[in-house]
């Protein structure tokens, strides 16, 4: 946190009674509070304020919108996140600071959700810590009073949030001390920003729904709009075909299954959210053979079976084989299989790569070239 704490300008605030920040990065310190704590406390009050920047507490509360009614719960829901970091991470804080477990709160959660644990009310309890509109975005009296230089612009600040995420994480890999999961996730937030899985899903799945729908033919099987207007000539009519998907699950013994039932609860609500039937959905279970193919009209009704070594291969052919033909075709698989050297005729297929606990610790996934491939991590 140094490069956090350097960045920040230090403001004498005789009379505030608190150690506090603003959204400009000053600290604001009762010199009376200095005098009363040990260098140790004192050191950790300014690593939790500097905590309030680099997880910009300010912009967060700004996106949930907190005003003054809401600004003590969230500031309570912000300093469990940070002081639940900080205690693990050994850390000494002053008595009487706020810790998730002291509030019948879960630990290790994100400010946010900690915030939907809140009173939300109004109340004027003064005991509890004012940390600045550096931790809520809202100004109070005193920031805008007496010394006003100093401050860190809006880019020198998500600079010195790279900077400090890079050193958690350096300080993470060479294990020199303590240092709390919360933090690491940050950090890997901050400079590896993970996209949500279910989103580009979806985009994935539209694309080839878009795809197949905006193939059209010519069909005898209904008479053509414009019959009236050619009575001696038959006209065929023009038609769209409607998409049928199918979902190839990888059930070899590989998968884990608690991940692979949630990732497969998620795809079905994403599908019946894109307009498709649940009548309308195959799903296929495939290990190195292809061992059932069944209708559903609820992936509570799957009966899975497999548990053996994996061949995704086998499963894309038998695909191909059904009858209708599938036009898009989910796979979902944590990639350690062959795959088919060339792309299936005729059908979009989606790759959909759980990244579980043995995959992550192998790295041997694998993802066709010719596939759209969607890497879905743990499932929220």
């Amino acid at each position: 946190m140094a490069t956090a704490l350097w960045a920040c300008h230090v403001v004498p605030a005789p009379g505030i009674g608190t150690v506090a920040t603003d959204e400009a990065w000053r600290l604001f310190i009762d010199p009376e509070l200095v005098d009363s704590y040990s260098v140790e406390v004192l050191g950790s009050l300014l690593v939790h304020h500097a905590g309030h920047l680099v997880r910009d507490h300010a912009g967060r509360a700004r996106s949930l919108g907190v005003d003054r009614r809401l600004a003590k719960d969230w500031g309570l829901a912000a300093d469990a996140e940070i002081n639940d970091d900080l205690v693990s991470s050994g850390l000494r804080l002053p008595e009487g600071q706020v810790e998730p477990h002291k509030l019948g709160w879960a630990t290790g959660r994100m400010a946010e959700e900690y915030f939907h644990h809140a009173r939300h009310e109004d109340h004027d309890d003064e005991e509890e810590p004012d940390c600045g509109s550096g931790a809520d975005a809202q100004a109070r009296d005193w920031e805008m009073s007496g010394d006003q230089r100093g401050g860190v612009p809006p880019g020198e600040q998500r600079l010195v949030r790279a900077q400090v995420a890079s050193d958690v994480l350096r300080f993470q890999r060479e294990g020199v001390g303590r240092l709390s999961k919360g933090w690491e996730r940050w950090a890997k937030d901050q400079l590896e920003p993970q996209v949500d899985w279910r989103r580009v899903l979806a985009a994935e799945i539209r694309k080839g729904i878009t795809m197949v729908a905006g193939k059209v033919d010519y069909t005898y099987t209904r008479p053509s709009r414009r019959a009236s207007a050619f009575p001696d000539v038959i006209m065929p009519a023009l038609q769209a075909p409607v998409p049928e998907i199918v979902v190839l699950v990888d059930t070899s013994g590989s998968m884990e299954d608690e991940l692979l039932a949630q990732t497969l609860a998620e795809v079905d609500a994403l599908l019946n959210g894109l307009g498709l039937g649940r009548n309308r959905l195959r799903v296929m279970s495939v290990d190195a053979a292809v061992h059932s193919v069944q209708r559903v009209a609820s992936v509570r009704q799957l009966n899975l079976v497999g548990g053996g070594g994996t061949d995704i291969g086998v499963g894309i052919e038998a695909a191909a084989k059904l009858r209708p033909r599938p036009s898009i075709l989910v796979v979902l698989t944590d990639g350690l299989t062959p795959w088919p050297a060339s792309a299936p005729k005729g059908m979009q297929v989606v790759v959909g790569l759980i990244e579980g606990e043995l995959v992550r610790r192998q790295k041997a996934w694998a993802a066709p070239d010719w596939a759209r491939v969607v890497h879905i991590g743990a499932v929220a």
